[in-house]
C-alpha cells in the first residue's frame, strides 16, 4: 500500500485529479465518516447510511439530512430563524 500521510482517505486516487480537488474531498470524506450526534439522544452514534439517511447506532432513529452531514448549514439557519421567531 502507498503512503498516505499527507493525502489521508484521498491516497486511493494516486497521482490523478489535482491537489486542489482531493482536498475538498479529503474534507467531505472525513467530516462524513466521523460520528455525528443524534437530536433524539444527544449521543455521538450517528452514522451515514446511504446519501441523505442518517441512523444512530445507539438508540436506533432513523432520519433523513444532507448527503454528507445530518444538518445542513441552511438546516442550522431555519431552525435559528424558528428560535427566534422569523426576526
Amino acid at each position: 500500500m502507498a503512503r498516505t500521510k499527507k493525502v489521508g482517505i484521498t491516497g486511493r486516487f494516486g497521482a490523478r485529479y489535482g491537489r486542489k480537488a482531493k482536498r475538498s474531498v479529503k474534507i467531505i470524506e472525513e467530516n462524513m465518516k466521523q460520528k455525528h450526534v443524534c437530536p433524539q439522544c444527544d449521543r455521538p452514534g450517528v452514522k451515514r447510511v446511504a446519501a441523505g439517511i442518517w441512523k444512530c447506532s445507539k438508540c436506533g432513529t432513523v432520519f433523513t439530512g444532507g448527503a454528507y452531514t445530518p444538518e445542513t448549514p441552511m438546516a442550522k439557519a431555519a431552525k435559528r430563524n424558528v428560535k427566534n421567531g422569523g426576526n
